[in-house]
């Protein structure tokens, strides 16, 4: 058996390669990189190593040639629809037997312009008839650092999500589970992988207790959040993006209540406390 995976240099495909090198023989774990250069590193450690990029259809059907499991990271360019088709195609020509995809929370229900690309590929890989998990990721604690920074620097963690909820986990939690859905593990065609959807409001107390810091917690509007941000050193148009993440927050598009995550992991998900303990490390 063979599998690959890609995003290799990135943060959730490197944890993901970590995590299936103590399910699988490493020796049949490929990871997909942009380079020679960039896949030196894994190769050193003992990953067999595939060139492609996501945007060139050739380089994909050569990189999944022989492989037979595939985790599909998802692309994070203005153009993945496109390099998505590629990557369903090239592993339809390949005869890839399953394919694990990273997608988003609820996708199918969500109405965010985050969730339209995730419904495009899921469909795509739906209908190559090619075994799949959708593995509909929530958010990660980590997206949180930026908001956490700030909240450390100046003594007020600041949000404007009003009483949107948000099921925050570990990057690291998702990417084991992404490892056990290569592996072999037996899953469902949906996994909805969410912690329970708490409020910025209690997410700002565990911070509290994680740093012992007498933070204030402070609900803003969507102009206070913006200014706050740029007020700390961050460019209008990012403080923007990030706003965008607020107000599809307060719309609880992230507000997934399921199960599914502790039964894949077959553990309890660490505790929003320790993942910031952990984070601040």
């Amino acid at each position: 058996m063979t599998y690959l995976v890609t995003g290799a240099t990135g943060g959730f495909g490197g944890l993901a390669l970590q995590f299936l090198k103590e399910l699988v023989p490493q020796e049949e774990i490929y990871a997909l990189v942009r380079s020679e250069e960039k896949g030196a590193a894994l190769k050193e450690a003992g990953f067999q190593v595939r060139i492609g990029d996501y945007s060139d259809l050739d380089s994909m059907k050569e990189a999944l040639t022989g492989i037979d499991r595939l985790l599909f990271v998802s692309g994070g360019t203005d153009n993945r629809q496109a390099e998505h088709t590629n990557v369903v195609k090239a592993a339809q020509e390949a005869s890839v037997s399953y394919i694990a995809y990273t997608s988003y929370a609820e996708a199918t229900r969500s109405t965010t312009a985050l969730a339209a690309d995730h419904i495009f590929t899921e469909k795509l890989i739906g209908e190559s008839g090619i075994a799949h998990t959708f593995l509909r990721n929530n958010w990660y604690l980590e997206n949180e650092l930026l908001l956490i920074g700030e909240a450390l620097k100046t003594g007020k963690f600041v949000y404007a999500a009003g009483e949107g909820k948000t099921g925050w986990a570990l990057r690291r939690e998702y990417a084991e589970v992404a490892a056990h859905a290569l592996a072999g593990k037996d899953f469902p065609e949906i996994l909805e992988l969410s912690g329970v959807p708490i409020t910025y409001e209690a997410l700002g107390a565990a911070l509290k207790e994680a740093t012992g810091k007498d933070l204030e917690i402070v609900a803003t509007d969507d102009q206070g959040f913006v200014q706050h941000l740029v007020a700390g050193g961050l460019p209008q148009p990012v403080a923007e993006i990030f706003l965008t993440f607020q107000q599809d927050i307060r719309d609880n598009q992230l507000a997934v209540y399921s199960d599914d995550f502790e039964k894949a992991l077959g553990k309890p998900l660490v505790s929003r406390v320790d993942g910031l303990k952990e984070l601040l490390q």
